[in-house]
C-alpha cells in the first residue's frame, strides 16, 4: 500500500527536476510506501530523459507519464487519475521538499494508516496542512508562513474549530496534502492550457474536507526569482485574462451559501479567499495603468456581479477589495504603493 502519491508537473524542467527528484529520494526502507509520479507535459528538453532515469534507479517508486502539453492543470489531473498513495501531494518542478520535515510527514501518515488497518481507533485526516518557505535564492533569504494561530499542531479537528487567518495566511496549495479519495469526490478538475490553477486546486476542494490536521513542519520550498517564473510580477501583468479567469472559475465553482449553512468559519475564509483573488487582478490591472485595464478593471467586477450578485456584494464590503477600488489617481497610487509595502514586508513574490 503506498501512503503519499506526489505528483510533479514538468515541462521543460532540465535544470530543476533533479533538485526536485533528489529531495524526495529517501533511504531504501523509506520508500516502499511512497509514490512519486512525474509527468513529462511535452516537454522539448531533457526533462523526460531525466525523470526516466529516475524510473530505471527507483522502479518501486517512480513513475513516469509521458504526455502532449496541456498545461499545469493537466499535470494535476493525470498525476490524480493514476496515484494509489492514501494522501496526494502537488510538487512543482522547480520546488523541493525539506529533508527532515519530509520524513516526519511520512512517519506520521504511516502511522495512521498502520493504526487503521489494525483496527485502533484512528482518524486519518482529510486535509494536512503543512509549513512551506519562500526561497528567494538569487538573494539568498527565505520566509516561512505557517498556521499555529490557526490549527493547533497535531490535532485532527473540524473547520469549525479553526483559528482566525492573518492578513497574510491562506491555504495555498504548497501548505496542502489531500486525502486522495476525498480529493476525487470532490469532483475537481483542473482546466488546461490556463495559468494559476493551484487557486482552484487550493480552494474547490474545501468543503469535503471534514477533517483536518496541522503538522507544523516546513516541508515545502518553494523557489522565487526566475524571470519567466508565472508569479513574477511582469509576466502576471501579460497574463492578467489567465488571472481573471480563474478568478471567475473560483467564485463560481462552490455555492458559499451552502458552505455556510455547514461550516460558517470556512465560507468566511472561503469569501476572504476570493476578495484577494479579486484583489490581485485588480492590482495588476493598476499596475498596467492604461486605459483599456481600468476598463477591464470595471468590467471584471460587473461581470462578477452578474455571476453572482451575493458574493459582489460581500465582495465589495470587505476592506481588501475596498482598498484596491480607491477613485482617481491618488485611490490608484496608494494601492499600488500598499501592494509593494506588502511585498516587501511578507516576501512574495
Amino acid at each position: 500500500m503506498k501512503y503519499l502519491t506526489i505528483t510533479i508537473p514538468s515541462y521543460n524542467s532540465e535544470q530543476y527536476l533533479e533538485r526536485c527528484l533528489d529531495s524526495l529520494i529517501l533511504p531504501l526502507g523509506w520508500m516502499e510506501h511512497i509514490e512519486i509520479i512525474v509527468v513529462n507535459d511535452g516537454s522539448t528538453d531533457r526533462t523526460g530523459e531525466i525523470a526516466d532515469d529516475y524510473v530505471r534507479r527507483f522502479p518501486d517508486t517512480v513513475r513516469v507519464v509521458h504526455k502532449e502539453n496541456g498545461g499545469h492543470g493537466s499535470g494535476v489531473n493525470a498525476g490524480l487519475s493514476l496515484a494509489t498513495g492514501r494522501y496526494f501531494k502537488v510538487l512543482d518542478s522547480d520546488d523541493w521538499f525539506d529533508e527532515r520535515a519530509y520524513r516526519q510527514l511520512v512517519e506520521r501518515i504511516e502511522d495512521w494508516c498502520i493504526r487503521e488497518k489494525n483496527g485502533e481507533e484512528c482518524i486519518c485526516p482529510d486535509l494536512l496542512v503543512c509549513n512551506y518557505t519562500y526561497n528567494h535564492l538569487d538573494e539568498g533569504t527565505k520566509k516561512t508562513m505557517r498556521y499555529g494561530n490557526v490549527f493547533p499542531e497535531g490535532e485532527v479537528i473540524t473547520w469549525d474549530e479553526i483559528g482566525t487567518f492573518r492578513p497574510s495566511q491562506y491555504l495555498i496549495m504548497h501548505a496542502l496534502i489531500y486525502r486522495t479519495e476525498v480529493l476525487r469526490s470532490s469532483g475537481t478538475i483542473l482546466p488546461e492550457h490556463t495559468f494559476y490553477v493551484d487557486n482552484i486546486f487550493a480552494y474547490q476542494p474545501l468543503p469535503y474536507m471534514e477533517t483536518i490536521c496541522y503538522l507544523s513542519l516546513d516541508l515545502y520550498q518553494y523557489y522565487l526569482g526566475r524571470e519567466d517564473q508565472s508569479v513574477n510580477e511582469s509576466v502576471l501583468i501579460r497574463r492578467i485574462e489567465q488571472q481573471i479567469k480563474v478568478t471567475k472559475i473560483v467564485a463560481e465553482c462552490v455555492d458559499l451559501n451552502e458552505v455556510r449553512k455547514v461550516h460558517p468559519r470556512l465560507a468566511s475564509y472561503m469569501c476572504r479567499n476570493i476578495s484577494i483573488m479579486m484583489a490581485i487582478s485588480s492590482i495588476h490591472l493598476l499596475l498596467k495603468g492604461d486605459e483599456e485595464a481600468r476598463e477591464r478593471h470595471a468590467m471584471l467586477w460587473e461581470e462578477i456581479k452578474e455571476q453572482n450578485s451575493s458574493l459582489y456584494w460581500r465582495l465589495r464590503l470587505t476592506k481588501l477589495c475596498g482598498l484596491t477600488n480607491l477613485p482617481g489617481k491618488l485611490g490608484r497610487r496608494a494601492t499600488i504603493d500598499g501592494y509593494r509595502l506588502a511585498k516587501r514586508i511578507y516576501k512574495f513574490q
